[in-house]
């Protein structure tokens, strides 16, 4: 026996592509996920965070080349 999710998808599968792009949109609407510019909000609220980290000291920055041998060191053979 089919659950209700299953039933729904067979139906919305069986729709055509625009009506199903519809769908999905409204879907993902509800589950009140980030929007594009809150999402470049976030990114923007956490570089200014890790700015003022390093402007005020509370951070140790380390060069990319030690980084990098650090990390073939350990994972490459």
């Amino acid at each position: 026996m089919l659950t209700l999710a299953d039933r729904v998808a067979e139906e919305a599968l069986a729709l055509p592509a625009e009506n199903r792009i519809g769908l999905v949109g409204r879907i993902l609407t509800s589950l009140n996920l980030p929007n594009r510019p809150e999402i470049d909000r976030l990114w923007a609220d956490e570089a200014e965070r890790r700015v003022a980290e390093i402007d005020n000291g509370t951070v140790m920055l380390i060069p990319g080349d030690e980084v990098f041998a650090k990390i073939r060191r350990k994972y490459v053979v």
